[in-house]
């Protein structure tokens, strides 16, 4: 019988494969793939830089543009041109998912970069409200790179690995978040800042252009950066078949002639074979649970942290006398630099044994708890002045984006853990559609409310910027509500594999022999 069996298994690899090429790295016990985790990073860095590096000017772009009828009003076409991008992001993500799981995850990074290039450059040279609007609209539709990033996250990683692997995407989107509007704070009006070095050229002209364009250098290098990242989809065009490794299909290929063998059926069938093992492996998305919960707490929580990276811009460039810091865009920028570079430190350092030892579904909770006092905390730092007012705003900061970046990793990895490999690029792309749909009502909702909010400085329930933190708490309660069952299964906490587990499979030909 052993025999029989030895001679029925087959190594299957394929030399035009470039999955089976780059299967080594997610090999048991391989060392974690430091080289393709930084190009990676610097990919998901050249995504998130352009999302967030126009809040620190946006106010004042939106003033410039002279749409608003008044001051109050800034906040509501700020909120619109903020939520463009992920409205268009959101139409197109689950295209670019489908996409990656068919052609590959490289061409969907390429498109994204290319994107960068193009369309962020032309916000930059915005002089009317709707060319800056249909600028980011079409920089989301045509960046849909986000998704298959985190499936190629898992992918390079072996299964010790995972959590660094996420982390690296979580962290860096995080600082990417943080450090644009920095960037954004920095450069924007750079005839204003710095007159001697810009007044009468054309960064004069196009006072918000300079940004852009470091931003746009920096994704020509990505781009660059991006040839030699490894394809990690299996295009296996003899068999058909688009999973996992060499070894897991040699071992696959035992537990299953293990089963002909004792059920006594032929074991010449390989259409058979290949339709029961493909046929077993993933489920329609949308019957998935697990995978709906974790894009849920996703969601919630994204549609909390746009709305915040915003309202925090907005609260602090606003006039003392409305409930603000009174801050220049460079103050800005100076608070997010430094809120990056510890977040950095803390994602890098802490992240993956805490992740690791509490599991995704703790970590995530805890953090979007922790989160909540804090924002309530808010509303209370403008009272201080001067040196205490810094060491507040600082402080809060640096936790806040903490917590935040923390909260989306912990999803990242609840959200990879729900699918098997061959659905992984098409249930990111899943959940960054839906999440842009939250995050575009993000900044509209939440420049909205800021607006409003100014309105209604001497009301009697929750007076002017306390209305605005405490919508920001309720989004934050409620993901900690998502990471409870009945919501969130606790089978989210480990990674999903398309094949049994290296001891399942040992101990079945164990059985068997």
């Amino acid at each position: 019988m052993a025999d029989l069996k030895d001679s029925l298994i087959e190594t299957e690899t394929y030399e035009d494969c470039p999955g089976c090429k780059s299967a080594y790295l997610s090999r048991k016990g391989a060392r974690a793939p430091n080289k393709q985790l930084i190009y990676l990073g610097l990919l998901v860095l050249c995504n998130a830089l352009p999302i967030s590096s126009l809040y620190p000017f946006l106010y004042f772009m939106v003033k410039d543009f002279h749409i608003a009828k008044s001051d109050d009003d800034i906040g509501y076409y700020a909120g619109f041109v903020g939520s463009s991008f992920m409205f268009g992001r959101f139409l197109t993500a689950v295209a670019w998912g489908r996409v990656a799981d068919k052609y590959g995850r490289r061409p969907v990074m390429f498109a994204g970069v290319i994107s960068v290039i193009i369309f962020n450059t032309l916000f930059g040279l915005s002089k009317t409200f709707w060319m800056a609007l249909l600028s980011r609209f079409l920089l989301g539709t045509f960046n849909g790179m986000l998704g298959p990033v985190k499936a190629y996250a898992s992918e390079i990683c072996s299964e010790e690995h995972q959590a660094l692997g996420v982390a690296v995407v979580g962290t860096t989107w995080g600082f990417g978040l943080i450090v644009g509007p920095a960037l954004g704070g920095y450069l924007a009006q750079p005839a204003i800042k710095y007159p001697k070095l810009f007044k009468n050229t054309i960064l004069d002209r196009f006072p918000y252009l300079l940004p852009s364009l470091c931003i746009t250098a920096f994704a020509i290098v990505a781009l660059v950066i991006a040839f030699d990242m490894p394809e990690t989809l299996h295009k296996h065009e003899k068999s058909g078949m688009s999973y996992g490794t060499p070894e897991e299909k040699v071992s696959l290929r035992k537990d299953n002639i293990d089963d002909e063998v004792e059920k006594g059926s032929a074991v010449d069938e390989p259409e058979r074979l290949q339709h029961r093992t493909n046929g077993t492996m993933s489920k329609p998305l949308w019957r998935n649970w697990p995978l709906l919960a974790s894009t849920l707490v996703y969601c919630i929580w994204s549609l909390h942290d746009i709305a915040y990276t915003e309202i925090f811009s907005l609260w602090a460039v606003s006039p003392k006398s409305h409930g603000g810091l009174s801050f220049t865009s460079s103050d800005v920028g100076n608070v997010l630099a430094a809120s990056g570079f510890s977040m950095l430190v803390f994602q890098l350092a802490i992240f993956p044994p805490l992740a690791n030892f509490l599991g995704p579904i703790l970590t995530t909770r805890l953090s979007s708890a922790l989160s909540i006092p804090l924002v309530a905390a808010y509303s209370y730092i403008s009272r201080l002045d001067n040196f205490w007012l810094w060491v507040a705003v600082l402080s809060a900061s640096i936790l806040k984006n903490v917590f935040s970046v923390t909260t989306l990793t912990g999803s990242f990895l609840l959200i990879n853990n729900s699918v098997t490999q061959d659905q992984r690029g098409a249930a990111n792309g899943l959940s960054l559609s839906i999440v842009s749909l939250f995050k575009a009502i993000g900044p509209a909702g939440g420049g909205s409310i800021f607006a409003w909010a100014q309105t209604r400085k001497d009301a009697f329930i929750l007076p002017g910027d306390e209305i605005v933190f405490f919508f920001l708490n309720v989004f934050g309660f409620l993901t900690v509500l998502a990471t409870f069952e009945p919501f969130l299964p606790r089978s989210t906490n480990k990674l999903k594999t398309n094949m049994p587990s290296m001891v399942q499979r040992s101990q079945s030909l164990d059985r068997h022999h």
